[in-house]
């Protein structure tokens, strides 16, 4: 499509963050399709929860938080959650009237001159005032490369793919990864599997006792600080650590969270240290994570030299008609709802100045 139309902000991604952003922008009297529009590549509501596996059930999601404006109550907690959320996010786009479009790819988001932003994608070309990427990270998981990994005969997974622990049965199992979806994935796949291996770069740091307000403010200070350097962003969970809750024990107890340290190579049937240790398997699991899914911001030249985008609040440092939301510290569900409010607020004062002062020089 060549069509090109204007708008005062366009949301990018409808999971948590771009929702909250809506929400707020509807609520301060901008008008979908008129005033803003959303812009969605998913093939339905539920942002990046609508992929995750089966086995994982809504009772056992940690950190859900609602968005703002409607609670999600009475949901089964043996349901997937995948199931749950799609259908609470599609009651709110529709309680809302935020008319998402999708599916719709960005390609790009250039600069278009007379203060606009130009955002190329699959729905045409948008000229908006300002910009709230809530893209999050799931279209961006982090695959880490080792010596032999091209001559492993049997499979390999990320988390972002992984099928749920029927499809492990009877295997042999490595799993990588220090965080919740490593130590999650151990514990489902402990019953099923023929042997598991856990191995991180680092000793896993597991939390006793409550994860108070403080201690979370603490722990967002320190992703913040990183992300005002315009270094790339960590996990809040990376600096929180992991919670010492009963399944955690039991599976310390039983030896499935018996962690060894990252291999050195991969063999065609295995994995192997430089000691001489091996580990015969016939999956890896790759639980590392994800970055952020920000490539499409590339022409705007946000990057720091540090690898990252310097933002501050929610704004990013080198232009400010580009908010980021999801983004580092934010990118919690209760933290994407907090950037959501604080974007919006910030995008009301932008838009309120003079076109010629809009852009950073």
């Amino acid at each position: 499509m060549n069509e090109m139309r204007e708008v005062e902000v366009t949301v990018i991604g409808a999971g948590q963050a771009g929702l909250a952003a809506a929400y707020h922008l509807r609520r301060t009297g901008f008008e979908p399709e008129r005033d803003f529009v959303v812009l969605d590549h998913s093939p339905g509501p539920g942002g990046a929860w609508q992929f995750r596996w089966p086995s994982l059930t809504y009772g056992r999601v940690h950190g859900m938080h609602a968005l703002p404006g409607r609670e999600l109550t009475g949901a089964d907690p043996a349901r997937p959650s995948s199931e749950v959320i799609a259908e609470y996010f599609t009651d709110y786009e529709r309680a809302f009237d935020l008319r998402v479009r999708r599916p719709v790819d960005v390609t790009a988001v250039r600069e278009g001159g007379n203060g606009r932003l130009l955002i190329e994608s699959s729905d045409g070309t948008w000229a908006t005032k300002a910009l709230i990427n809530a893209t999050g990270t799931w279209d961006r998981p982090f695959w880490p490369r080792y010596p032999g990994q091209d001559t492993f005969r049997g499979r390999q997974f990320h988390t972002a793919r992984y099928p749920g622990p029927e499809a492990f049965a009877g295997l042999r199992v490595v799993v990588v990864g220090g965080g919740a979806s490593g130590t999650q994935h151990l514990l489902e796949l402990a019953p099923y599997a023929a042997a598991t291996t856990w191995v991180t770069r680092r000793p896993p740091v597991f939390r006793e006792g409550p994860f108070d307000e403080d201690a979370g403010r603490a722990a967002v200070a320190l992703v913040e600080e990183r992300v005002r350097q315009g270094l790339p962003p960590k996990s809040v969970v990376s600096v929180t650590g992991l919670p010492l809750n009963d399944a955690i024990r039991q599976g310390l107890a039983d030896g499935v969270l018996d962690r060894l340290p990252m291999f050195d190579r991969i063999t065609p049937d295995g994995v192997e240290w430089k000691d001489g240790r091996r580990v015969s398997a016939d999956v890896i699991l790759w639980a590392t994570g994800f970055r952020p899914a920000v490539d499409h911001l590339a022409p705007l030249r946000l990057r720091e030299p540090g690898g990252g985008i310097r933002v501050e609040g929610t704004r990013a440092v080198v232009d400010p008609r580009v908010h980021l939301v999801g983004y580092g510290p934010s990118a919690s569900t209760i933290g994407a709802n907090r950037a959501g409010r604080a974007a919006v607020r910030d995008i009301r004062r932008l838009l309120a100045e003079p076109a010629g002062e809009r852009v950073a020089a």
